[in-house]
């Protein structure tokens, strides 16, 4: 018998479960898991109310004759793309591989900045158009759910223009390691919800 199987079982002796904190990957993992089932609820809301209100035009033109779908379609590519060359980024830094670490973080940035672009391209010919939130209740909700996911996007370009400072700075640390980690789950939600919005809102069109 082990020393651990040993101490588990003298007459009254604290369970493992119940020994003080656990390890500060579980809890950083844990705490961050609980962060984007939050997000995803505020995502689901703001589809629910899409979904209600998508045919509240107020006379105006509905949503397959504003969107672009070319348009959408070279967007959704940038932002899937991103998460593949976010998900090698983050193999470089559990190898430890300094170089290939900053250059799939780069890609990532890039790609990510470019969707954003694309975005605002968007709303800006909207906009132009006369077609803006207040226009209707349709496009209130489309530019609110739309928006919120570009929002999301600009703090993760923000995170991940830190984390390239930190791994300059710090190196490989395991607190870097965890960080990134918790980005990469961040980056790949997000694809995850823009699939939803590219599906529902774009092709959905009506």
């Amino acid at each position: 018998m082990s020393m651990v199987e040993q101490v588990v079982t003298l007459p009254g002796a604290t369970p493992l479960s119940s020994r003080g904190p656990a390890p500060t990957h579980v809890v950083v993992g844990y705490g961050f898991w609980l962060f984007l089932l939050s997000d995803i609820i505020v995502f689901a809301a703001l589809f629910a109310a899409y979904a209600v209100l998508s045919g509240e035009t107020n006379g105006g033109p509905p949503g397959a004759a504003l969107f672009d779908k070319t348009h959408v379609f070279i967007e959704t590519a940038c932002l899937l793309a991103s998460s593949v060359t976010c998900g090698f980024a983050s193999l470089a830094v559990q190898r430890r591989d300094r170089p290939s670490a900053y250059l799939w973080m780069v890609v990532t940035f890039i790609l990510g900045a470019a969707f954003l672009s694309l975005e605002r391209s968007e709303f800006a010919q909207l906009l132009a158009s006369g077609n803006g939130p207040s226009h209707s209740a349709f496009l209130s909700a489309f530019f609110t759910l739309v928006g919120t996911h570009g929002l999301h996007v600009t703090a993760g370009l923000c995170w991940l223009a830190i984390m390239m400072l930190q791994v300059a700075t710090l190196g490989f640390r395991p607190m870097i390691s965890r960080r990134f980690f918790c980005f990469g789950l961040f980056w790949h939600a997000l694809d995850i919800v823009w699939i939803g919005v590219f599906t529902i809102v774009y092709l959905g069109a009506r």
